[in-house]
């Protein structure tokens, strides 16, 4: 099973602990909107979060590309805010698991 059925299938179930285990231990999501980055402890929190969020709804993903170097995936993000998002997300993997994040995102109105 590729990284993304792992990743979509733990998103299904809500599954925050399940969905972190693809990350490698020297993991880094790139916030390009703030300039920040997040490790992989402080990634892992996020999901938690996130996923115990039911207000927080991901649709419509589909893996774009995906071979033993890169995920390229797209998209909807719900927000409790009521915002909705188009996101694009470019996972880079090591040792067969993601170790830089990084995504852009375009606000649906």
């Amino acid at each position: 099973m590729g990284v993304y059925e792992l990743m979509m299938k733990a998103m299904e179930e809500r599954d925050a602990s399940h969905y972190t285990k693809v990350f490698h231990d020297d993991y880094e999501f790139v916030r390009h909107q703030s300039g920040t980055t997040m490790n992989k402890t402080q990634m892992s929190e996020m999901m938690v979060s996130m996923m115990a969020n039911t207000k927080v709804v991901i649709s419509e993903s589909r893996c774009i590309y995906e071979n033993d170097e890169i995920l390229v995936e797209h998209s909807l993000m719900d927000f409790p805010d009521g915002t909705r998002e188009a996101v694009m997300a470019v996972h880079t993997k090591k040792d067969g698991k993601v170790i830089r994040t990084e995504t852009g995102a375009t606000l649906i109105q």
